[in-house]
C-alpha cells in the first residue's frame, strides 16, 4: 500500500516519501501528515480480523493500537515496533458525573489506562517505531510531563536514548519521576513549552536526532488508534459529541483524521461532532475560534494553567485542529481553573479519577449544557487522557482546601474530601462515625 507524507496546507498539497525526516512542509512550513492508498480496504473484514485479533496471543495484536495497523499502514517492518500493550482503554460510564455535566448519560474514554497512564502512549509507540526503522539512535521531546513519560518508557523500551527538555518548576513530580526512572536524560530549562520547543527543533536537526513532540506526523497516526478502538468498542454506533481536552491540538486533529477516514471507508455512517476545551489561561484556540478565526492566530506568550498537560500557549496543531472542528460542525470551550478542580473531584467521587488536564472535559461538558449546546439526551463520550496519579498534589491540596490558582487566587474545595485527624480512642471513633 503506497504512503507519503503530504503537506497539510490546502493551497500546496505537496507530497514527500514517507521516510523524509522532516515535520513541517519544506516548501510552504505548513504541518504535514500521513497519506494512503486505501483503495484495498474492507471495512465489514477488517471488523471481523479486529475483533479476532483480540483472541491472540501475539504482542502485535494484543497492541490496542497496532490491532488496527491497515489504517496506518507507514511501516514496512514490523519487527520496529515496540509495544508495552498500549491502548485497550476502557469506556467507562458515571451517573454522578453525568448528572453534575447536565447530561442524562456519559461515558469516558479512559486513556489513563495506559502502560505510562496517558494517550501519549497510543501516538508514542508510532513516532518510536518510525525512529527505529530511519536508525535513529536518539529521540527527543519538549512536555509538560506526558510526553516526556511515555517517550522515555518507549525509546528505552526499543534501545533508544530518550533525551527529554521540561519547563523548569512547571511539571508535576509524578510526570517528572516516571521519565527518571525510565532512564531518560533530563533537561530542565528556564523558558515555556513554546520557547523550548523553538530551542530543540534548532537542536534536533544540528544533531540528527529524531524529534517526538506531535508535530511528528507518525505521532498523530498512532492516536488515530484511540477513535478507532473506541468506535470498535461501541459497534461501530458514531456518539453524538466527542469531548476533548486542548493543549498542543494533536490529539483533535488525530481523532478528526481517523473519523474522516473511517467514514470514508464505510466504517461509520457518520461523523460525530468534536468539541475541545481549554484552561481559561491557556487559550489561544479558543480565542481564535470565538472569532471565527477572521483574525489571525495569536499565541499566548505567558499561558498559565495548574492543568500542565494543556499548559501550551503556542500549539503547532491548531490548523490541523480548526479543519477538524469545522469539518465535524463542532465548537471550542475554556473553563476556569475552579470549574476544572471541581470536574476533577466529580470524577474522583465515580470512582474513575483523572488528572487535572483530563477534567477540563467534565467541565466543559456542564459549561456546553448551560448555554444549551449539548442536549439532555446526547450521546456523549469524553475522553479523560491521564491517570489520576499524574499529580497527587494537586489532589490533597485542593481536597485540604490549600489549592491555589496560578494568580494567587484560592480555589474552594466545593466537592472537598480532607482526612480526619483522630486520637488513638476507640469511644471517640465510635462517636464520629455513629
Amino acid at each position: 500500500m503506497r504512503s507519503s507524507l503530504v503537506c497539510f496546507n490546502a493551497a500546496c498539497r505537496a507530497s514527500f516519501d514517507i521516510n523524509d525526516i522532516i515535520y513541517n512542509c519544506p516548501k510552504c512550513g505548513g504541518l504535514l501528515e500521513a497519506q494512503y492508498d486505501f483503495s484495498g480496504i474492507d471495512a465489514p473484514a477488517l471488523k471481523r480480523i479486529w475483533r479476532e485479533r483480540r483472541m491472540s496471543n501475539e504482542p502485535l495484536e494484543q497492541s490496542g493500537v497496532w490491532r488496527y495497523r491497515e489504517l496506518f499502514p507507514f511501516l514496512d517492518d514490523y519487527a520496529n515496533v515496540v509495544t508495552l500493550r498500549e491502548g485497550n482503554t476502557p469506556l467507562l460510564q458515571s451517573t454522578r458525573a453525568a448528572a453534575y455535566g447536565g447530561l442524562k448519560n456519559i461515558t469516558f474514554k479512559h486513556q489513563g489506562f495506559n502502560p505510562t497512564g496517558s494517550f501519549k502512549d497510543n501516538g508514542m509507540t508510532a513516532g518510536v517505531a518510525q525512529a527505529r526503522w530511519l536508525g535513529m539512535k536518539r529521540v527527543a521531546c519538549v512536555s509538560t510531563g506526558n510526553t516526556s513519560a511515555s517517550m522515555a518508557a518507549y525509546a528505552s523500551a526499543g534501545g533508544l536514548d530518550p533525551l527529554i527538555f521540561i519547563p523548569n518548576g512547571n511539571i508535576s513530580y509524578g510526570k517528572l519521576a516516571q521519565a527518571l526512572e525510565y532512564g531518560a536524560k533530563t533537561f530542565q530549562v528556564d523558558a515555556n513549552f513554546d520557547q523550548i520547543l523553538a530551542l530543540v527543533r534548532v537542536l534536533t536537526e544540528r544533531l540528527g536526532i529524531y524529534l517526538l513532540n506531535s508535530i511528528n506526523p507518525f505521532r498523530i497516526e498512532g492516536q488515530k488508534s484511540i477513535v478507532i478502538e473506541m468506535m470498535d468498542q461501541r459497534d461501530w454506533k458514531v456518539p453524538d459529541w466527542v469531548v476533548l481536552p486542548g493543549g498542543n491540538l494533536g490529539n483533535v486533529s488525530a481523532f478528526g483524521k481517523g473519523l474522516r477516514e473511517l467514514h470514508a471507508l464505510g466504517f461509520i455512517d457518520r461523523l460525530p461532532r468534536l468539541a475541545v476545551v481549554q484552561a481559561a489561561g491557556a487559550s489561544p484556540f479558543y480565542e481564535y475560534m470565538r472569532d471565527k478565526g477572521s483574525k489571525p492566530f495569536a499565541a499566548q506568550g505567558h499561558p498559565e494553567t495548574l492543568a500542565t498537560a494543556i499548559k501550551i500557549g503556542d500549539p503547532v496543531s491548531w490548523p490541523k485542529a480548526q479543519f477538524e472542528i469545522e469539518t465535524s460542525d463542532g465548537v471550542v470551550e475554556k473553563v476556569t481553573e475552579q470549574e476544572i478542580a471541581d470536574a476533577k473531584a466529580v470524577i474522583g467521587r465515580s470512582g474513575i479519577g483523572c488528572e487535572p488536564a483530563s477534567a477540563a472535559t467534565l467541565a466543559g461538558i456542564r459549561k456546553l449544557r448551560l448555554d444549551r449546546v449539548l442536549d439532555y439526551h446526547a450521546d456523549v463520550v469524553a475522553v479523560l487522557t491521564g491517570n489520576v496519579l499524574k499529580d497527587p498534589d494537586y489532589i490533597y491540596r485542593y481536597h485540604t482546601g490549600q489549592l491555589k490558582a496560578p494568580d494567587g487566587s484560592s480555589i474552594a474545595p466545593n466537592f472537598g474530601n480532607a482526612p480526619i485527624v483522630v486520637p488513638n480512642d476507640a469511644e471517640q471513633i465510635t462517636a464520629l462515625l455513629a
